[in-house]
């Protein structure tokens, strides 16, 4: 089964570039089969990792950021595959 996590946080306005920047460092405790980044509008940086696991596993998440860096907790969400078309 194909798990991706989804981790999406938004910065400080004008600190986008740190946060994208902090996130693209972080090291995982393993390694995904694949783990994408993405930045939008408002500061706000996306990260979904995929992993072969069951839905339920213990999985690596990135931490929190400081909090002077983002405006919100961060957002995490779990989604298992459905298929690819």
């Amino acid at each position: 089964m194909t798990v991706a996590l989804m981790w999406e946080a938004r910065a400080v306005p004008g600190r986008g570039g740190e946060l994208l920047a902090w996130a693209q460092a972080q090291e995982l405790a393993g390694r995904p089969l694949r783990r994408e980044t993405f930045r939008a509008p408002a500061d706000r940086v996306l990260v979904i990792t995929w992993w072969d696991a069951p839905y339920d596993a213990e999985l690596p998440e990135l931490p929190e950021p400081d909090g002077a860096l983002v405006t919100r907790a961060v957002h995490r969400w779990r989604f298992e595959s459905a298929g690819v078309s």
